[in-house]
């Protein structure tokens, strides 16, 4: 044994002494169990995990603190960053460190090193000190690859096909390239994009997983290139690549049958640049030495879905040992390459997979089959059937009143896919350049069993995950909060679309805005709506005006709605709620003055009653307005959307120092403000419309002067009461109708609008089977039959937006207007609606953020958890003392501060951790509601 080993025994014999004595004696009991030491995890850059095309010069790093100990705040960190992971883990050859700063900032640190070239991949570690003096280790290595940052580093050329039948609606062309490699390959990454969408595949596998990319964006101002680490594809030798493009947005059908938007030709750029072990680099750019062909897709379409005709498959096209002897040439082509961008939001994947879950044949004779979910995807079957033999399958969301299967609302889109069997073999398939919307599934042409064995419907939408979850003890309640996640699911496919199955699927940002601050809570959009805001910027006309779609597919001229264009301000401020990323507004700060300069252009007197506008959309009447006590003025809307954005563009002003803009539009929010009162207010507080949406935006806006708002909200709940405690609003009231009740100490009856379960009411469409949000309030009607099929669709998410409230206000979890982000948090929970208990999750940048309560016999418990290097204001209802936390008086914790009443209710401020609380609930009378 040497010195080494020998040391190391004792110490082992020293440390059983230690702990016998502690065993022994009465201090052991003393002697406090320490939990796992906190550590540094969940490396995040521009909000990705190891991004490899970050197209920043300066991208932004955050982390997370993981521990089980209470109290822990992050009060210095360290970041160092290399160009090799392995030397980068020992200290050495450091590119960038930042030495200790003494910040608890752990979210979006800017990147100050040097300045980093294109291609060039960085590793990056943190560890940070906690204010109890202790410091973690070192975090995990994760890295960042810079993408293409100069136009010339495109080296590659545009390539399209010389067919002159190469037109909307016809065959997918399919590029081919095959090369030989005689060096070994250390890496090897795939630039490249199209003028329509692409699915590439090298040595006959499938290049990522990806669908629809490079994506939809402002294609004329902005295309995104995807990037793709091949190293393992490759081989020494012989090797090829094939890339076939799809019509997709770039020039497929649109709304109104409009097709070639952005172009008529379809076109790929790609190249594929590889490193070999002994560091010499070689690029496979398109150019004119590929070859193109067409194959199996006759033809592919987002509305009315894909041809494919098996007989025509180019088995192995993508393999090296092809022979493309007859394939066509391609010509180059010299489109402009300086307005390619990286990939910037989640790229759209495929998700949840689901089985039939029965099979049916209807009345009329056809053979149909239920997934039990309204999603957006596609079917995969696996069927055998006789050379030539031709399959289709049709999409629906709903059937009729008879049980037949029902297209009507899909207007003009197709949703059809059509197979032709090339043989008798059992065949695999599923589409590739299309997407449907849909829960039933009409298959005509096949008379073999149907079943879980040979049938699947799988779920396509952005990659965001979900960091949201909510449930109570309302089944009903539950299944809302599941159709408001499917809506969003379904319609976050690349942009916040309006609808997934009828022939419009466009950006609406009415929809956009009003389901913001929900969307927030069920998933990661920061990334996605960043994405999408740059390309609100792109299409935001010259005068400031904002389309109503984004991308706008719809006519160049000036165009611009109150309650739609306003997305340009409520969207990057709820986004900077959500994720305290100020770079947001700075990003989209010169588009919310735009938009406001806009409606300063056109108002008169500070008023504006000038324009087109959409009005509270879809109210509960529909759009025939045949009952004028739910009609609210379309001015008086307008109005109260310029003030609320004018208050936004402050908001936004004092967020980023801009002291001269606070001032100016101060003045000019006080104007329209005094405008609004005096053209739609009366001297006593009545709005010329006695709405719900006039009182509620009203009140939400902070419009009234503090003496009318009491009476406001009185009349609000009247007209409420008026309608049988039913809600009435539409698009642009319904966001802010409960929030509005539960400020004014009126939650009692925003739960009530919540639990009606008739016509109109959230749990109506939940009564008569809803999987999804639908259009309208009532889609399909008392009787049974539908709506107008030209404006009905049962996947439609802004009624989602309720979903907010019930984060925020049921659940309780909301976050501190002047920190945002959930650095410091409020849980509030607010039981009513004769609920025995809810509970939600919140995945923050930070780390989970629970609140959950449960009332049983008249006690109260709450269990919350606060993530390490934040810390909470707790607000505990209708409290009849004593509380206890995990047993222990509240007023003897040391983590739990300022305590004080507040009415019914008990404030605290409480550090991060575990808390659980418990106390008999106060009961309330009439009158003291």
């Amino acid at each position: 044994m040497d010195c080494i080993q020998q040391i190391s025994v004792l110490k082992k014999v020293c440390l059983s002494i230690v702990l016998l004595f502690f065993i022994s004696s009465d201090s052991f009991s003393q002697v406090k169990v320490l939990p796992p030491p906190f550590k540094v995890d969940n490396l995040i850059c521009e909000y990705k995990t190891n991004p490899i095309s970050v197209d920043v010069y300066n991208p932004r790093l955050s982390w997370k603190l993981i521990t089980q100990e209470r109290d822990i705040q992050q009060t210095s960190y360290e970041i160092r960053v290399g160009n090799n992971a392995v030397l980068l883990t020992k200290g050495k050859e450091v590119l960038w460190g930042t030495g200790r700063i003494y910040s608890n900032q752990s979210i979006h640190i800017y990147y100050g090193g040097p300045v980093l070239t294109s291609r060039q991949k960085v590793y990056w570690q943190v560890r940070v000190w906690n204010n109890k003096n202790q410091v973690s280790a070192w975090s995990m290595v994760n890295f960042w690859k810079m993408g293409l940052l100069k136009p010339t580093d495109w080296t590659a050329k545009w390539i399209q096909n010389t067919y002159l039948s190469d037109t909307t609606g016809g065959p997918a062309p399919m590029f081919r390239k095959s090369f030989k490699l005689d060096k070994k390959i250390r890496a090897a990454h795939l630039y490249i994009t199209a003028h329509g969408v692409f699915e590439a595949q090298i040595n006959g596998k499938r290049v990522g997983n990806d669908y629809f990319a490079p994506g939809w964006t402002s294609y004329n101002k902005r295309i995104q290139y995807n990037v793709y680490d091949v190293t393992s594809s490759l081989q020494k030798g012989d090797n090829a690549l094939g890339v076939t493009i799809g019509d997709g947005w770039y020039r497929g059908y649109t709304y109104n049958r409009k097709k070639n938007v952005y172009g008529k030709k379809l076109a790929l750029l790609c190249q594929l640049e590889i490193v070999y072990t002994n560091g010499k680099r070689e690029i496979i750019n398109s150019d004119k030495s590929w070859k193109v062909a067409y194959g199996a897709i006759r033809s592919s379409s987002f509305f009315d879905g894909e041809v494919y005709d098996a007989r025509k498959e180019r088995v192995g096209w993508t393999n090296p040992t092809y022979k493309d002897l007859a394939w066509d040439t391609v010509k180059t082509d010299e489109t402009i390459k300086d307005n390619l961008i990286a990939t910037a939001g989640p790229t759209v994947k495929k998700h949840e997979k689901f089985l039939p879950l029965k099979v049916l044949t209807t009345p009329a004779g056809e053979r149909v089959v239920d997934f039990g979910q309204n999603l957006v995807g596609w079917v995969q079957f696996k069927l055998k059937g006789k050379a030539g033999d031709t399959i289709r399958l049709f999409h629906a969301e709903v059937l009729d009143q008879k049980g037949n299967f029902y297209t009507k609302n899909l207007r003009t889109a197709k949703q059809e896919i059509t197979y032709v069997f090339k043989d008798d073999s059992v065949a695999t398939f599923e589409p590739h350049f299309t997407f449907q919307g849909f829960r039933f599934l009409k298959v005509v042409g096949y008379s073999g069993p149907l079943d879980s064995t040979n049938l699947a419907a799988y779920a396509l939408y952005s990659d965001m995950a979900q960091t949201g979850k909510f449930s109570t003890s309302n089944p009903l309640v539950n299944q809302l909060q599941h159709n408001i996640q499917w809506g969003q699911k379904g319609n976050f496919i690349d942009v916040p679309t309006d609808c997934p199955q009828r022939d419009e699927r466009m950006g609406w940002t009415g929809d956009a805005q009003a389901f913001c601050r929900t969307a927030t809570f069920n998933m990661d959009v920061a990334g996605f709506y960043k994405k999408w805001l740059k390309d609100l910027t792109a299409d935001q006309h010259k005068d400031g005006a904002v389309p109503y779609v984004i991308p706008n597919m719809l006519d160049s001229v000036s165009s611009a709605a109150s309650g739609w264009s306003d997305v340009a301000t409520i969207a990057p401020w709820d986004i900077y709620q959500a994720y305290a990323d100020k770079q947001v507004l700075q990003q989209q700060y010169e588009s919310m003055k735009a938009w406001v300069g806009y409606i300063q252009l056109h108002s008169r007197n500070y008023l504006w009653d000038t324009g087109n506008h959409f009005g509270d959309w879809l109210f509960y009447a529909g759009t025939n307005y045949e009952d004028g006590a739910a009609l609210t003025d379309k001015n008086l809307i307008a109005q109260a959307f310029y003030a609320h954005s004018t208050q936004l563009l402050i908001n936004a002003a004092k967020v980023l120092d801009k002291s001269d803009d606070v001032q100016k539009y101060t003045q000019l929010l006080y104007n329209i403000k005094k405008a609004f009162n005096s053209e739609y207010v009366t001297p006593n507080g009545r709005m010329i419309s006695g709405t719900q949406t006039s009182y509620v935006l009203a009140l939400n806006f902070d419009l009234l002067p503090e003496n009318l708002r009491a009476s406001a909200a009185k009349r609000l709940v009247d007209n409420i009461d008026d309608y049988d405690e039913h809600i009435t609003t539409g698009f642009l009231g319904t966001p802010y109708i409960c929030h509005v009740l539960s400020r004014f100490g009126r939650t009692d009856v925003a739960y009530n609008l919540l639990m009606r379960e008739s016509y109109p009411s959230w749990l109506y469409p939940v009564k008569n089977g809803a999987t999804t949000i639908w259009e309208r309030w009532d889609g399909i009607k008392p009787d049974g039959s539908f709506e107008d099929p030209e404006m009905n669709s049962f996947n439609h998410y802004a009624y989602g937006a309720i979903g907010d409230w019930m984060y925020r206000v049921i659940a309780g979890i909301n976050t501190d207007d002047n920190d945002p982000g959930f650095h410091k948090i409020i849980i509030a929970p607010h039981p009513g609606g004769k609920l025995t208990s809810a509970q939600a999750e919140l995945e923050t940048l930070y780390g989970k953020i629970k609140s959950a309560w449960s009332i049983d016999n008249g006690i109260f418990t709450l269990d919350i958890i606060v993530p390490p290097n934040t810390t909470a204001q707790v607000i505990l209802p209708l409290v009849n003392d004593p509380v206890t936390e995990n047993g222990l008086d509240i007023n003897t914790e040391k983590d739990i501060t300022e305590i004080k009443k507040v009415g019914n209710d008990e404030q605290m401020n409480v550090v991060s951790g575990t808390y659980h609380f418990v106390y008999t609930l106060k009961v309330l009378g009439k009158k003291n509601k």
